[in-house]
């Protein structure tokens, strides 16, 4: 497997990573853990989880199965999302990170962050108190090194700016939504982050499951996916009829060239230009293993252009940016 650079900062992570989203709720504590070693035994050594999911049961279970090894992960978590009832238990405010990383540290048994990263926006609060807060963690030894997410170009190239004028750490990395069924970053971020040196590491490289050939129609959702689980949702709103057709395009696709649909999905955003390292999130055992081949497997010009084909650069098809306020491209 061939190891590569996280942005500028010489640190070398797998060419995957692992996401934590499932680990303890939809996939139990016990499945939980056999995901992480297989993942680990295999050379993975990225784990990206956040404080939200699973209410902190996902840093729990990330912590104890790090227990031994954690010196050979670049472990990453993020800060954003409310973590109680108190009004001020979430947002970017400087109460809110410093209070956050504690606990965050707490749950993954651990006394530092390797890429600690700002889970969302907030607009109401300035930039430079959400980095002062992020820098002083850095000065701390608490955290090595910070990120975003889901953050527009504009917001990731003031945040840069800021921290060169006042001295301070430096965002490392974006994480934002990236599959062949919305290719908007290419736009203006991947650009960016190619200019600056940022690492970029995608989520829902797979689309949700809509280019992994799970999807047949709108109208019958497996039972066990995110959008029929939770009906009206964010990720339900992700499956559309359009996503699914081509879904259904690519999966043929992936059969001419020998390849699972989850493992072309997959190695399709691998080997874009720009992208260090997408995130993987999964549930079962048996949906790692059929993801593991990635790690070694390289786009070829052939499979790019027939890629291309189905939805070309910059384009969209499906929304996977919903989640995010900023974004308002429609899509027909």
């Amino acid at each position: 497997m061939e190891y590569r650079l996280f942005g500028r900062t010489g640190v070398k992570v797998s060419p995957l990573c692992l996401g934590a989203m499932n680990f303890g709720g939809a996939a139990n504590e016990s499945d939980s853990l056999r995901i992480i070693q297989a993942a680990l035994d295999a050379g993975i050594n990225f784990i990206d989880t956040a404080n939200v999911y699973n209410a902190g049961q996902s840093e729990v279970v990330v912590g104890k199965a790090l227990a031994g090894r954690r010196e050979n992960v670049f472990l990453a978590t993020k800060v954003h999302g409310k973590m109680g009832d108190d009004v001020n238990a979430g947002g970017n405010s400087r109460r809110h990170i410093i209070a956050a990383c504690e606990d965050s540290l707490r749950r993954l048994n651990t006394d530092y962050i390797d890429l600690y990263q700002v889970h969302r926006p907030a607009n109401e609060v300035p930039v430079d108190e959400t980095l002062r807060a992020l820098n002083d963690l850095v000065s701390a030894g608490k955290v090595r090194y910070i990120g975003c997410s889901t953050h527009p170009a504009w917001m990731v190239m003031e945040a840069l700016a800021v921290s060169e004028r006042y001295h301070l750490a430096r965002y490392v990395s974006e994480q934002p939504p990236y599959n062949l069924l919305d290719r908007r970053i290419e736009n203006e971020l991947v650009p960016l982050a190619l200019r600056y040196q940022l690492a970029i590491i995608p989520w829902a490289p797979m689309a949700q499951g809509v280019l992994a050939g799970r999807y047949a129609s709108t109208a019958n959702l497996p039972a066990d996916s995110r959008a029929a689980r939770q009906p009206g949702s964010i990720y339900a709103e992700r499956v559309s009829a359009a996503g699914v057709a081509a879904g259904q395009r690519f999966s043929a696709l992936a059969s001419q060239f020998g390849k699972t649909p989850g493992q072309l999905a997959l190695v399709w955003c691998k080997d874009q230009p720009g992208i260090t390292a997408p995130i993987v999130g999964p549930r079962t055992i048996e949906q790692l293993n059929d993801l593991l081949p990635v790690l070694e497997m390289s786009l070829s010009a052939e499979e790019r252009q027939a890629c291309d084909e189905i939805n070309p650069p910059g384009g969209v098809i499906a929304n996977f940016h919903n989640t995010a306020a900023w974004m308002k491209t429609p899509i027909r």
